[in-house]
């Protein structure tokens, strides 16, 4: 076990136990007598605050381990999950499960949205090799995340009443407030899947960073790798858009955080980011919980976009600078 493994697994140690603790109402272990030191103690520990601190743990750790995986396949530090084009697309199809008044199937259309963007980048995509096919992959999901942007904006402005309308801007924040064992069982499996699909994909990614032709001499096959890359990032994209809607920056800040403290390879670095991503979003979770505001809780997507937006336009500066 490496190093910034170590120290992760320790911070997890820590956090989730605070987690279960911290909110508007605070858990006390050592009040006295058994209830925690809150009336329904068990009943929030059990049914409210395990489960959003499970789904944390599950989306947070999804995205940061694609995240260092997409960054290894696209050989740049400032990829992101949402690149593929997957998670604008099953947000459409949750938007229009709201729009048609059928939120009770909100999940299950996410799902198929991912599952279509993913058809989409193998058919465009699937069959491009040469130097130029990552390029392709890459044009490939930013026009299927422009489209998808633009269908859900059109379903929105479509919207039949302000109640639709005010579920579907309230859901595309990306939030993890009232979200049950349901949610959890949801995301836990496809996730799952889709990090163990890149994490078959990362010696394939070792030896891409030595460029294309070179990994193909290493016996690398890059239509396997592209379908490992397609299913892995699909699956993990999907279920976090279908338990807590939009949730975006975890897969760019982390592995670039986590990267010098490795060997800098994409094998190296997507345990960690996994690791990294949960406590990340495990984190912003309890300080949307902690900051009290007058219309609710702050949305955790909207807390991620305010942390990593910063971050990213330093990065840009920063390569910037080095191309000047």
């Amino acid at each position: 076990m490496t190093r910034p493994t170590a120290l992760l697994i320790a911070a997890l140690a820590i956090a989730i136990p605070l987690s279960l603790l911290a909110g508007q109402v605070w858990l006390n272990p050592l009040a006295a007598g058994t209830g925690f030191g809150a009336p329904n103690a068990l009943v929030i520990l059990a049914e409210l605050r395990a489960p959003r601190a499970a789904l944390a743990l599950i989306i947070g750790a999804g995205l940061g381990g694609a995240g260092a995986a997409m960054q290894g396949y696209l050989r740049n530090p400032l990829a992101d999950p949402g690149l593929f084009g997957v998670a604008p697309t099953a947000a459409f199809g949750a938007v229009l499960s709201l729009a048609l008044g059928l939120g009770v199937l909100l999940p299950v259309a996410a799902l198929l949205g991912a599952a279509l963007a993913m058809a989409a980048l193998a058919l465009i995509a699937g069959n491009a090799s040469g130097p130029n096919s990552t390029t392709l992959f890459a044009l490939a999901g930013l026009m299927l995340a422009s489209l998808s942007g633009a269908l859900t904006s059109l379903v929105i402005s479509l919207a039949p009443n302000p109640f639709a309308l005010s579920e579907i801007v309230t859901w595309l924040m990306g939030s993890l407030e009232s979200r049950s064992w349901h949610d959890v069982l949801l995301a836990a499996p496809p996730t799952a899947l889709g990090l163990l699909l890149l994490a078959r994909a990362a010696p394939a990614l070792d030896a891409l960073t030595l460029g294309e032709e070179t990994a193909r001499s290493l016996g690398v096959n890059p239509r396997r790798l592209l379908w490992l890359m397609v299913l892995g990032t699909g699956l993990v994209v999907g279920a976090g858009v279908a338990a807590a809607g939009i949730i975006g920056f975890v897969g760019l800040v982390v592995p670039h955080l986590l990267r010098r403290h490795t060997d800098q390879r994409p094998s190296s670095l997507i345990l960690p980011s996994a690791l990294g991503g949960a406590l990340l979003l495990l984190l912003a979770d309890c300080l949307c919980r902690l900051l009290p505001l007058a219309g609710g809780e702050l949305r955790i997507g909207i807390a991620l976009s305010l942390i990593g937006a910063p971050f990213f336009l330093r990065l840009l500066l920063q390569f910037r600078s080095e191309l000047a």
